[in-house]
């Protein structure tokens, strides 16, 4: 069974890619194909899963390092698909990692 930081971290990384969607169509209005905004949304549901396997930091600063640590390393997988010249979603996801951990940090208790 899922547990709740699993859960809450997919539930963020879907909002922030919907967020990311927003922002890029902003950025980019008219340039962008569905599949491209679907990938950008589907790159930060997968951030949520990934630091919400990850159990809860001891402290909110080992929180927030590892939150930029996964958020760049998902995000480049996007980041290096678009050929390096998204450096500003590339950014956003290193912003994203942060927001996700943090928000899972202070939301999810730990159960013993």
């Amino acid at each position: 069974m899922m547990n709740k930081r699993l859960v809450l971290g997919l539930a963020i990384g879907a909002f922030l890619g919907i967020v990311c969607i927003l922002g890029a169509s902003l950025r980019m209005p008219g340039e962008l194909s569905a599949v491209y905004l679907f990938s950008f949304w589907f790159n930060r549901l997968l951030m949520g899963l990934v630091i919400g396997l990850f159990s809860k930091p001891k402290n909110i600063k080992i929180g927030i390092l590892r939150g930029i640590f996964l958020g760049a390393f998902v995000s480049f997988a996007f980041y290096s698909a678009t050929e390096f010249k998204d450096l500003m979603g590339f950014l956003a996801g290193v912003v994203y990692g942060i927001i996700i951990e943090s928000t899972l940090f202070y939301s999810v208790k730990v159960q013993k």
